[in-house]
């Protein structure tokens, strides 16, 4: 990256992704556009059980280490995490992934599906492709954002989703770094902006909305090279009206950050 100046809206792994920018002589730019905010329902949750003994579900859907650990801790709280066990074990487990795996484990819960790297919604969707969905109920537990797709794709199978909100994802308490970065895009003192989730686009449209920097943020990072994570993020780049220079495949951190690295080292970005 030769001291091209790379910012990214990254949250949880800000300081992660700043040192593998830096290591490959990028300047890292962070200005995190997320806050992972509790959006746990001890009620919700209570109720879940009790209507599970009545209708089974058939699927339950981990998709998160941290939603997963969180749902966990709830029924800690209210003492019915035997309960939710037993009800486990009678239904068919689907983990979306490594993380939501290891949680699961800990709890000793038998993962009957795994999603296949690059553990995409595609991923989730192509492990349970031969199971029967037709009136039957799907239990999701649900990240920071409602995942439109997954939940769109087994209602169209005749599945009752049933989803457990966890976290969620709202705009962060310090808005100074996405405002500093819109100013740095204005003057156009950055080489390249990595977005590595959809919540990140919506809430930066939302902060520049605010601010009334919509249509000059646009501008501006059309005028920039932008890198997407995956599909689902440049399809809200998209929608907002942003040109995508790079998408990772697969959708990781790893090849976004080589991608980016090889596009920026390419001649034509000497």
């Amino acid at each position: 990256m030769k001291g091209k100046r790379i910012a990214f809206l990254e949250s949880r792994l800000a300081d992660h992704v700043a040192e593998l920018v830096t290591r490959r002589g990028g300047i890292a730019i962070s200005a995190p556009a997320l806050a992972e905010e509790p959006d746990i329902d001890p009620t919700a949750i209570a109720r879940l059980i009790e209507q599970w003994d009545a209708r089974p579900a058939r699927l339950v859907i981990f998709q998160t280490g941290v939603g997963t650990r969180a749902l966990f801790a709830a029924t800690d709280a209210l003492e019915i995490t035997q309960r939710f066990l037993s009800l486990l074990a009678n239904t068919t487990v689907v983990a979306r992934g490594p993380k939501p795996t290891a949680v699961l484990r800990q709890r000793a819960v038998r993962i009957d599906l795994n999603a296949a790297d690059p553990f995409t919604t595609q991923q989730v969707l192509d492990a349970i492709a031969g199971i029967e969905l037709a009136n039957e109920v799907v239990v999701v537990q649900r990240y920071g954002d409602v995942n439109i797709a997954l939940n769109d794709a087994l209602a169209a199978r005749g599945a009752t989703v049933v989803e457990i909100p966890t976290y969620r994802w709202a705009q962060p308490a310090d808005l100074r770094p996405l405002i500093s970065l819109m100013d740095g895009l204005d003057r156009a003192q950055v080489d390249a902006v990595a977005f590595t989730s959809a919540s990140q686009v919506h809430n930066l449209l939302a902060v520049a909305n605010r601010e009334g920097r919509a249509r000059t943020l646009r501008a501006a990072l059309n005028a920039t090279l932008i890198a997407s994570i995956g599909p689902v993020c440049s399809a809200a780049l998209r929608e907002a009206g942003i040109s995508i220079g790079i998408e990772a495949s697969p959708p990781k951190l790893g090849p976004l950050l080589e991608a980016l690295d090889a596009a920026i080292a390419a001649p034509a970005r000497r």
